[in-house]
């Protein structure tokens, strides 16, 4: 399959989400999920605002991979009668053509949902939906991971599934930080590349992706990059040889079918001391992008690829 490119604005949707008042190693703040008791009419503090649900959904509409990932993950998966065309885990998810990124306010309605879930607020989606009285919980790109517990609880409130939410949010903390104090510290700070696509995209440290890193002590190349646009920056060739990051994950492994061979065959780079010491690290391009539960197995994915590196050095 030939490789494609992804746009900055795709990237952003897929993976990337700004990283705000969270130290490295730190895996959020101690605070639970806010969510209510668990009964009906449930209200929910959404992005899109206080959201009233009048009983329980029976007939949820995902739009988001995200949260599909998250409804399942949460006990509310026999509710979910249809999802977007990007939601592929888990499998048993009913799949449809409908389009998180191009909402058709018809072919929604068309599934006589009783509750719609988005990340989001595309061609004024949002309140398309509102008109016809179909509840819509919108859980944008999570800012930080404080983010992705709040919305494992309101979609647990607005599902009737609070207990469950509450149980994954406090599993996800503490899995993070286990994966992290399992982790071996290098004898000095590496140095990595984040890569969103073959054109060089990547991310700063101010984003999701970037928190993830920065819990293992990881220092971003991208973050000294000149004239940044937003926080993802497209390096060039030359940056990247001049940096010479000590690892290199690749998170464009299914969009643009790139692995540690593709790289190594890039011009000069297999003088890079990521490649020449086998730290090219392929990740999948999904696990890598959302900020569901699933973000434990992209930090387990940081953790090898750490503990790898630190062997040898």
């Amino acid at each position: 399959m030939r490789p494609t490119l992804r746009t900055p604005v795709v990237a952003a949707l897929l993976g990337a989400l700004v990283l705000s008042g969270c130290d490295a190693g730190s895996t959020g703040d101690k605070a639970g999920p806010k969510s209510s008791g668990g009964g009906f009419p449930a209200t929910v503090q959404a992005a899109n605002g206080k959201i009233t649900i009048d009983e329980r959904p029976e007939r949820i509409v995902s739009l988001t991979p995200t949260g599909t990932e998250m409804l399942y993950a949460i006990g509310a998966g026999k509710q979910v009668i249809a999802v977007d065309d990007q939601s592929d885990f888990p499998k048993q998810a009913p799949r449809t053509k409908l389009s998180g990124f191009k909402p058709n306010v018809e072919a929604i309605a068309g599934q006589s949902p009783d509750l719609v879930v988005l990340a989001d607020d595309a061609d004024g989606i949002v309140a398309s939906l509102t008109k016809l009285k179909v509840p819509v919980v919108q859980v944008p790109a999570a800012t930080r991971l404080d983010e992705t517990y709040d919305q494992l609880g309101d979609l647990g409130t607005a599902t009737g599934h609070t207990a469950e939410a509450d149980k994954v949010a406090r599993d996800l903390r503490a899995e993070l930080t286990k994966i992290v104090n399992e982790t071996k510290k290098p004898a000095k700070p590496l140095t990595y590349y984040h890569e969103l696509d073959n054109s060089l995209y990547s991310a700063t440290s101010k984003t999701f992706v970037g928190q993830v890193y920065g819990m293992f002590g990881l220092t971003n190349i991208a973050d000294k990059a000149k004239k940044q646009v937003g926080d993802y920056p497209q390096l060039s060739s030359e940056y990247v040889l001049e940096s010479d990051p000590d690892m290199i994950f690749l998170a464009d492994t299914k969009c643009c079918g790139q692995d540690a061979k593709t790289v190594a065959e890039r011009p000069s780079w297999d003088e890079l001391k990521a490649v020449k010491n086998g730290d090219v690290v392929e990740l999948d391009d999904d696990i890598a992008s959302r900020w569901g539960p699933r973000v434990a197995d992209f930090a387990r994915a940081v953790s090898a690829a750490v503990n790898k590196a630190a062997a040898g050095r």
